[in-house]
């Protein structure tokens, strides 16, 4: 075996290892992956408290340099694992992987980017990369399609909501008026959506029978409001899982792209043969 057939070999390897979730080596590292996301998210919650940060200075931020290091040779060997690096970087994951790593390096280099420690919770965001390859492979697809093909419906129905919320806003700024704190139209528009949306701040309050009256009508309307989209988005999905085609968790070697179907022999997206 040459030199060139060793290296594409151990490539095609890590490659099963970290892009796939149907081998044992997958499952593991996935969920090892999972337990470091799920505690730097925790440490990154901790610094956040003045009184554990002061504490345990020392301590979070050793077990932040051990995370962020674990990451970046993750992130090293997702590059050189496939054959178009350059997708993978530009990817969505690939951009949350290095904005949600680099922080930390940065620190070492700039005064005053404590700041960026928010980023780090980017990290969160990875473990829907998991989730997207485990046994509920395509909910979250079909959940995405979903809203895409109800985005008309929905919207429509938005901007008759942003209308009625307009009329009932007016309607209140001339029963109740200024007095009653109603002091503008776009004061009283958000009275009306605030109410409309049951989230009753309670800072404006009707206090005439007549705008109590349509306050009470304001908030009946918003419970079947409010069950709309649901109602909308769930028929979507309901309608398009009768077309749903089976996929496997199977990651092309080259560009790194998944959810291909099953028994597929190259990949949809560039082509390349799926199986070494």
């Amino acid at each position: 075996m040459d030199e060139q057939t060793s290296n594409r070999n151990w490539r095609i390897k890590l490659h099963e290892v970290i892009y796939e979730a149907d081998t044992q080596a997958g499952k593991l590292f996935d969920v090892i992956l999972l337990i470091f996301i799920l505690a730097s998210i925790i440490l990154v919650m901790l610094e956040s408290v003045n009184s554990i940060d002061t504490r345990y200075h020392n301590l979070l931020n050793i077990g932040e340099w051990i995370v962020t290091i674990l990451f970046t040779l993750e992130y090293i060997a997702r590059i050189i694992s496939v054959k178009k690096p350059f997708k993978y970087i530009t990817s969505f994951y690939g951009i949350i992987d290095l904005l949600s790593t680099i922080p930390k390096y940065l620190s070492l280099i700039f005064v005053g980017t404590h700041a960026l420690v928010a980023l780090r919770a980017l990290r969160l965001l990875r473990v829907f990369r998991i989730l997207k390859l485990a046994r509920y492979l395509g909910a979250s697809n079909n959940l995405i399609q979903a809203l895409k093909a109800s985005r008309v419906k929905i919207s429509v129905f938005l901007f008759a909501v942003i209308i009625l919320s307009i009329i009932l806003g007016t309607i209140m700024y001339l029963v109740e008026g200024e007095e009653n704190g109603f002091t503008n139209i776009p004061k009283s528009v958000y009275w009306c959506i605030v109410t409309l949306t049951t989230v009753g701040y309670g800072d404006i309050a009707p206090q005439t029978p007549f705008g109590q009256f349509i306050a009470s009508l304001v908030m009946i309307l918003g419970y079947g409001i409010i069950a709309v989209p649901t109602g909308i988005v769930t028929s979507e999905i309901t309608r398009t899982s009768v077309k749903k085609v089976q996929t496997n968790t199977q990651s092309c070697p080259s560009c790194s792209v998944s959810g291909h179907k099953d028994k597929a022999e190259f990949c949809y997206d560039c082509g390349h043969k799926l199986n070494q």
